[in-house]
């Protein structure tokens, strides 16, 4: 498949004006997450696993809590001027975090303050951004322009954390959050370049009573949405809690400083990146694609907890990354394509949710045995989540199957 195919939804002038502006914003989001962890395991605390995750918790939570509310916005707001106000939000709360930083006089609780104003905003920001994909390309290159907005995503994980942990050790923290907080005018300035007239606006559902938990009853009825639901939650709770895996891994068993930490997260962002740029030539995932990359993740999660120093836990990392990526890409864009447009606001929201929200339960549960028992163990939480989310697709295949035979 050529280039062009490749990268054919760039040759649309709204999504590229989007994706530049998505990308430098995303590299800044990226150094936020690392300095933020940084902060609160080495400086905050004393090496507290479960202060991280209770950070990510707070983060992530909202984006569970908020659930009806997000998704019912996502499909009757304006998701452009929705996606503005979410933005300058979350520049406003990376501007404060990093006034208080290098003011000195950041502690803990404001830490977990602006982690848990930081999940509130983005809890709406998030699914109005997958389903804006669609307003931008249109149909016909959804699955391509998923694909694509993953590869920038993890392209800027691939370079954030690097350029994190070297801007930690020159200048510190609190410099990091600030440099994020102008990021995010690249991304208010690309919606404001966007040609509006070109949009592939959807009508909007009519509103009605019921209107909040009609996604609900519509997953429901759907035996495939359930499933991958299922496999979300499981990978998304237990799997994808890289934050912890890393910095304890890098901190408590090869005594690492912030460089490695920032070099490590970067390259699990290097096998992301590889498995976004395999997706963007697939017209339409598959569910087999679900079972083999969550087997995957699984399989080189166990690997990275045995690995036995540094330089083959950044090679686990990377193929790890490689599974995840292929596995989210690949349920985002399954799951956009075989639902109904008016309906793809609230089953986003749904789908980022149960991934994102399953963090609460999931971040203190594994930082909690980093603690205990040790980052591997920790790690082999993760390596049981992949290989139960591949037996939950497997489950649903012979299912398929069976039934596919008693109508034949």
């Amino acid at each position: 498949m050529s280039d062009t195919r490749l990268f054919r939804s760039l040759r649309i002038y709204n999504y590229r004006v989007w994706a530049a502006g998505a990308l430098v914003s995303n590299i800044g989001t990226w150094m936020q997450r690392v300095a933020q962890d940084w902060l609160v395991l080495t400086v905050l605390t004393d090496h507290n696993a479960s202060a991280v995750g209770i950070t990510m918790a707070l983060q992530f939570g909202p984006q569970l809590l908020l659930l009806p509310l997000t998704g019912y916005a996502a499909d009757h707001c304006d998701r452009r001027r929705l996606i503005m106000l979410t933005q300058a939000l979350l520049g406003l709360l990376a501007l404060g975090l990093g006034l208080v930083t290098v003011t000195g006089v950041v502690t803990l609780w404001q830490v977990y303050a602006f982690a848990l104003g930081l999940g509130c905003v983005t809890a709406f920001d998030a699914p109005a951004r997958q389903t804006f994909v669609n307003d931008l390309v249109g149909e016909r290159h959804l699955s391509n322009a998923v694909a694509l907005n993953s590869t920038s995503f993890n392209s800027a994980r691939m370079v954030g954390p690097a350029v994190a942990g070297l801007l930690i050790a020159a200048i510190g923290t609190g410099w990091v959050f600030l440099i994020n907080a102008v990021s995010f005018a690249t991304v208010l300035g690309s919606l404001c370049l966007l040609r509006v007239q070109e949009l592939h606006t959807t009508l909007r559902p009519a509103r009605k009573a019921g209107g909040l938990t009609e996604g609900f009853r519509y997953v429901w009825r759907r035996r495939d949405l359930k499933a991958i639901l299922l496999m979300l939650f499981l990978i998304g709770t237990f799997g994808f809690n890289f934050p912890i895996y890393i910095s304890t891994m890098s901190v408590s068993v090869f005594h690492g400083d912030a460089g490695q930490y920032g070099l490590l997260t970067s390259c699990l962002a290097v096998g992301s990146v590889i498995g976004a740029l395999m997706a963007a030539k697939r017209d339409r995932p598959h569910m087999r694609l679900l079972c083999l990359s969550t087997l995957c993740f699984g399989t080189f999660c166990g690997l990275a907890a045995l690995a036995p120093n540094e330089v083959w836990f950044a090679v686990a990392l990377m193929l790890t990354g490689l599974s995840a990526l292929t596995f989210n890409t690949a349920a985002t864009a399954l799951m956009q394509l075989s639902t109904e447009p008016t309906m793809r606001g609230r089953i986003m929201a749904l789908r980022i949710a149960i991934t994102m929200g399953g963090t609460p339960i999931g971040a203190p549960i594994v930082g909690w045995l980093a603690d205990y028992a040790g980052p591997r163990w920790a790690m082999a939480v993760a390596a049981a989540s992949g290989i139960g989310a591949a037996a939950v697709a497997a489950r649903l295949m012979i299912r398929q199957r069976r039934a596919r035979s008693r109508d034949e």
